[in-house]
């Protein structure tokens, strides 16, 4: 797997921040297909959610759920979906947070500091991992610009600090993690206006995302 982070800067100097990842050989295996599959899911649901009044947090913890429970359906996530959530199990998978602000720069006004630019005094930030690397957690305004960027990763120091240390041993099927060892990890990234009533995406074309649409593309020569 390749994951491509990038973006462009228009001539007024606004900014664009997209990621997809490929499958090297052109196409996906059947355990990348899954794992992939979860992502894409994740980022479809952050688009449909996000709107003006309710906080890119509540966002985030909605899209950490889809991916425990995705993880859960194919053995690798145990227990109650909404207590692994709560005990911050989703930050195994996706230690950062679901989004950021962006504007005249990628991560727009962060200069400032995130907890100015991301949170305020209604919303503070979390000390899980993943929840806790939230750069933008305020309720959302039209206007606002951010980015949508689930992801699942494997990552082997990280499976094996958990382990040893037990965090979220309740909902963790580290067994079942060996087999992801060299997996690597997926992630898939949009931009996201925030209009009156909803969210739109940014550019006049969606990249490629889906396992299908992805495949197809790779096959173009």
């Amino acid at each position: 797997l390749t994951v491509i982070d990038a973006g462009a800067e228009i001539a007024s100097h606004y900014c664009s921040d997209f990621t997809r990842t490929l499958p090297c050989s052109g196409r996906f295996t059947e355990q990348q297909k899954e794992v992939y599959t979860i992502v894409s899911e994740a980022n479809n649901l952050a688009l449909g959610l996000a709107r003006p009044g309710i906080s890119y947090r509540d966002v985030h913890l909605a899209a950490a759920r889809l991916i425990l429970q995705g993880l859960k359906n194919i053995g690798l996530v145990k227990g109650d979906v909404d207590e692994a959530v709560a005990a911050g199990a989703a930050g195994l998978f996706m230690p950062h947070g679901l989004g950021h602000n962006m504007g005249l720069d990628v991560h727009d006004m962060e200069n400032l500091g995130e907890n100015y630019v991301g949170y305020d005094d209604t919303v503070k930030r979390s000390t899980q991992l993943g929840l806790g690397s939230l750069r933008m957690a305020r309720v959302l305004k039209p206007g606002n610009v951010v980015t949508d960027e689930p992801g699942i990763y494997f990552i082997p120091a990280l499976i094996d600090k958990w382990k040893a240390e037990g965090t979220c041993r309740d909902f963790i099927n580290f067994e079942a993690l060996d087999a992801y060892r060299s997996f690597g990890g997926i992630r898939i990234e949009d931009d996201l206006l925030i209009t009156e009533n909803g969210a739109r995406l940014l550019g006049s074309k969606r990249l490629p995302r889906t396992v299908e649409e992805v495949e197809n593309a790779m096959s173009q020569e």
